[in-house]
């Protein structure tokens, strides 16, 4: 593989919805080595950790999902579910049922028209067994993550600490991957929240820029425009974190983004990463060195979950929707 410049890096990065840096760093040499494989180089199956990855076998998952077969997400990593949706479409033209993705079931993929396109029955489903969760809290488990980059470790578990005291109070199970004693890996967190069966995944973070000019609040889900597909509940969560903490607090709106960083790729559950202001910027830093701050972005999240929950003929306008409305909604326990 030739050198890349790092403007070719950065296109890259940004084309696969990673941190645009402009350095090869270890995730960027994963995504390069993921992009080399196209349907049809190598037989795919499931095998021992470490697991098959590749643009293969997200463009695998893709069509069998377009075909109504359940892989779970098109995340592009061949695991369990996705084996058990190549052996029902080998089942179901006639093929020898094995699990394995090889030249026999790529060419009876390549050779039937889609009957489903843009991914819909995994949309469908996603958004069916979010609606059967009920918008009740007292039932769901909601992971925590407060980021442990220098400088963002004590506002980020400060934050998380104040979410999740209100939502204890509304009756939800809640975790948190860190303490203020231990800092596990990006790979540990995502195990945990896994081994956890969460609802969601709320990673809080910081960011930082060399212009210090640079300010606001930015929230991500997982998303791939180059694969055509996204987290639908993971996008409408981001949406209302990112409108209830722009319409609450002074910090400019910097939007939602799809990202495929591991994160948001790899866990099971809808999960989103908020970065909540500049530690480079005067004004985000002041802002988040107070209290009340604090408490108001809290809040912020609480009413976002609730209202991801709240069918559309119950939810409220952005902004508007308190703590206290949860009582007479008989939401809270």
């Amino acid at each position: 593989m030739k050198e890349l410049s790092p403007d070719e890096i950065r296109s890259f990065q940004q084309e696969r919805g990673l941190h645009v840096t402009g350095e090869l760093n270890e995730a960027t040499q994963r995504a390069l080595e993921e992009a080399r494989w196209k349907l049809g180089d190598r037989s795919l199956y499931l095998q021992k950790s470490p697991l098959m990855r590749g643009d293969d076998v997200a463009t695998l998952q893709a069509r069998l999902t377009e075909m109504g077969f359940n892989c779970g997400r098109v995340d592009g990593v061949y695991g369990g579910l996705t084996e058990d949706a190549v052996k029902e479409f080998q089942k179901s033209v006639g093929a020898k049922v094995d699990g394995k993705c090889g030249p026999a079931t790529i060419i009876a993929l390549l050779r039937l028209t889609k009957t489903i396109s843009g991914g819909a029955p995994a949309a469908l489903r996603e958004s069916a067994q979010h609606k059967n969760r009920g918008p009740a809290l007292a039932n769901k488990v909601i992971v925590l993550d407060p980021g442990s980059n220098p400088g963002e470790e004590g506002i980020t578990l400060d934050i998380a600490q104040r979410i999740e005291g209100r939502l204890l109070a509304l009756g939800a199970t809640v975790f948190l991957t860190r303490g203020s004693l231990n800092n596990p890996t990006e790979q540990e967190r995502i195990l945990f929240t896994n081994s956890s069966s969460a609802d969601l995944l709320i990673s809080l973070h910081t960011d930082s820029a060399a212009n210090v000019s640079a300010e606001g609040v930015a929230t991500f889900f997982y998303g791939s425009e180059l694969h055509g597909i996204h987290s639908i509940v993971g996008e409408r969560f981001a949406s209302l974190v990112q409108r209830e903490i722009a319409a609450r607090t002074d910090l400019l709106n910097c939007r939602t983004h799809a990202k495929t960083w591991d994160l948001l790729r790899l866990t099971e559950c809808p999960a989103i990463r908020v970065d909540l202001g500049y530690l480079t910027n005067p004004g985000d830093v002041e802002r988040l060195s107070r209290a009340e701050f604090r408490d108001t972005v809290a809040e912020s999240f609480i009413i976002a979950i609730q209202r991801l929950y709240l069918s559309a003929e119950d939810d409220a306008k952005t902004g508007t929707l308190r703590i206290s409305d949860l009582r007479s909604a008989g939401i809270r326990r």
